[in-house]
């Protein structure tokens, strides 16, 4: 099921089977009036609002804002995840406003292409 996600969903579907793989229920983007939450992921009560980032020039403190507004309509925990190869950096101000509103970072970098 894992690979399926992978296969047909790319960088999105690689997030998706980490959850799935760690016993979490996902839904992949869940539309809001602010738009698409990429990845929903369920466990145990447990909701987290996921968006996956794999271009730099989209990794910024705006991203993070539309994820807090997309994450307290469902009552979810906002997590950003930084999915790329070599570019993968957070920005300093990105890092410090995530750390005052309670967002998660996560980072992978891919070793090679697979795209």
């Amino acid at each position: 099921m894992i690979r399926k996600y992978e296969k047909a969903h790319g960088a999105l579907g690689r997030v998706a089977g980490r959850y799935i793989a760690a016993g979490y229920s996902v839904e992949l983007n869940h539309p809001t009036r602010f738009g698409a939450i990429n990845v929903i992921a369920r466990k145990e009560g447990q909701i987290l609002a996921i968006d996956v980032i794999t271009e730099k020039s989209k990794l910024n403190v705006d991203s993070a804002k539309a994820l807090i507004e997309k994450a307290k309509l469902i009552k979810a925990k906002p997590i950003l995840f930084a999915y790329g190869f070599s570019w993968v950096e957070i920005p300093e101000d990105l890092r410090k406003f995530c750390e005052e509103n309670n967002v998660k970072l996560r980072v992978v970098k891919e070793l090679r292409d697979t795209y």
